[in-house]
């Protein structure tokens, strides 16, 4: 029996999920007796270092907790959960660790201490250890964080990635362990990580074979299954795809299929992600419609790797006159099962306003989700249009050079940001809007093209790069994937972390496991 303590707003129905699925049974601990009676004891949180001190703290169960770790009892941290076996953390000297191993947590990225590794990448064994047995040592995992555990004592790192320079992915003893990565959404190997922790067998040292490697532990390129979801004629969500955002067919919206089993089905070939886009999302009241929460939950229990939801997250007034949050809405798909949200009109609105006053609210949807919740759940879709002019000083936008020129031969042009399914243009060009929600505590950027939507042409590589260029965190490429070949190309021409999948998986074109086996040599992915 496994007990799961978990702090932070994040629900822990994630990691429910992932031990039910390798039929591992699992109770919450809610007092410091559950603590202290647990066979096995995973402690999970995604909040930040001094936020979950203090929760433990609030709940009363730091104390009990130091004392099963200081009596060698068997323990799995996640996340900031291994960081807290630690004494201090840099930047926030006030709230110490539980000092059960020596050593100091600090920011990934000095030069950044708030900016973020999201993504998937090799860990490199440094040291026998009971997790890693079975593991072929090529296995990819889910990174996503600020900090690393920096253990005084060499013994202490059993395992190092490769996210920014070497840093400690796994870390602890026999009995006390730590990761770095998010086992339950890392896939099959991810799994295989917490059936090992759960097989109490396997703590024996003879049964503890392990295995230690010096194959780099780089990070991975991505694939993205994305499936576009409205209501049909029943009112039921069915996954759709548009030819340049037009759904229809017919004057019918075009059903290719239930999302959550199109969505399980690209799981099972490969995707390191699925994102279900509710398109139509902002003419409804998510708070009082559970169909999208529904289909979350559903998918939840099946598919263990990044769910990203997005379509309707936005602050308004309801039919009553009540006012709803974005950060309502977005608590409820997080409790449902969902990893990040994204926003799409709505960040455009919250960029412009930002740009035109200088001044961070507080109060923007972008800004509470990414304060509460954190930058690497908050994903902002773009859907930029190609606007041609003659010359860069034509506009005072972000011009790059035309490939193909325009209609009337133009040589440059800008990326207008459309919304309304692309029918409405905001006078802001994409490279403003991603600087701007990257400032306002954005996560990734999810980077359309209504030009190439449906076209099966490639990517656009040219605002991919624009953009890529202008911001440090994660972008995704989409729109326009036709072939297999379109996926090795925007890698190697641009610095893009991940690629996006629709219609040509939709319509069994390709399939995901294609696209991996195209790119194996070529770029670093997951197998």
């Amino acid at each position: 029996m496994i007990t799961l303590l978990h702090c932070g707003p994040h629900s822990p129905q994630r990691l429910v999920n992932a031990f039910a699925a390798i039929d591992v049974p699992v109770q919450l601990a809610t007092s410091a007796d559950d603590i202290r009676t647990a066979e096995q004891l995973v402690l999970s949180s995604e909040a930040p270092f001094d936020a979950t001190i203090r929760q433990l703290l609030c709940r009363n169960l730091l104390t009990a907790l130091r004392d099963y770790l200081f009596d060698k009892r068997s323990f799995l941290g996640i996340g900031t959960g291994a960081h807290i076996l630690f004494d201090t953390r840099e930047h926030a000297p006030a709230w110490t660790g539980l000092g059960v191993f020596p050593g100091t947590v600090r920011p990934l990225y000095a030069d950044r201490p708030t900016h973020p590794f999201m993504g998937w990448a090799g860990i490199r064994a440094q040291a026998n250890s009971r997790l890693f047995h079975g593991l072929a040592g090529d296995e990819k995992f889910f990174f996503a964080h600020v900090d690393q555990a920096v253990p005084a004592r060499d013994n202490l790192c059993l395992a190092q990635t490769d996210t920014a320079s070497p840093v400690p992915a796994v870390v602890g003893d026999d009995t006390r362990l730590g990761v770095q990565f998010l086992p339950h959404k890392s896939g099959s190997a991810g799994l295989h990580i917490l059936k090992n922790y759960a097989d109490t067998a396997l703590a024996a040292p003879q049964s503890n074979p392990g295995h230690t490697s010096q194959r780099p532990a780089t990070p991975a390129r991505s694939i993205v299954a994305c499936l576009d979801m409205h209501a049909d004629t029943h009112g039921n969500l069915v996954v759709t795809k548009g030819d340049q955002y037009d759904v229809n067919v017919g004057g019918t919206v075009r059903n290719l299929g239930d999302p959550v089993e199109m969505a399980c089905h690209y799981y099972d070939e490969g995707a390191d992600e699925i994102a279900f886009l509710h398109i139509a999302g902002y003419r409804d009241d998510p708070l009082r419609n559970t169909a999208v929460t529904d289909i979350i939950s559903a998918a939840s229990r099946r598919i263990f790797v990044p769910l990203t939801i997005g379509g309707g997250i936005r602050d308004y007034t309801d039919d009553r006159g009540l006012p709803v949050s974005a950060l309502e809405i977005a608590a409820r798909y997080f409790r449902a099962g969902a990893d990040k949200i994204s926003i799409g009109s709505n960040a455009v609105d919250i960029a412009k306003r930002y740009l035109r006053t200088g001044r961070k609210t507080g109060g923007s949807a972008i800004e509470t989700i990414s304060q509460c919740y954190g930058a690497h759940t908050v994903v902002v879709s773009v859907d930029p249009r190609r606007v041609y002019v003659t010359s860069p000083s034509d506009v005072p936008h972000h011009v790059v050079p035309s490939d193909p020129p325009g209609p009337a031969g133009e040589a440059f042009c800008w990326y207008e940001c459309m919304v309304k399914g692309g029918r409405e243009g905001t006078g802001i060009d994409a490279i403003t809007l991603a600087q701007a929600v990257e400032a306002l505590g954005a996560g990734t950027i999810l980077l359309n093209s209504i030009d190439k939507d449906g076209t099966n042409s490639g990517f656009d590589l040219a605002l991919i790069n624009a953009v890529r260029e202008a911001v440090t965190i994660p972008v995704v490429a989409s729109s326009g994937a036709g072939k297999v070949e379109h996926f090795s190309e925007v890698f190697a021409q641009t610095r893009a972390e991940s690629a996006l999948a629709a219609g040509i998986l939709h319509r069994r074109e390709v399939s995901i496991r294609d696209i991996k086996q195209h790119l194996h040599g070529k770029v670093e992915v997951r197998k």
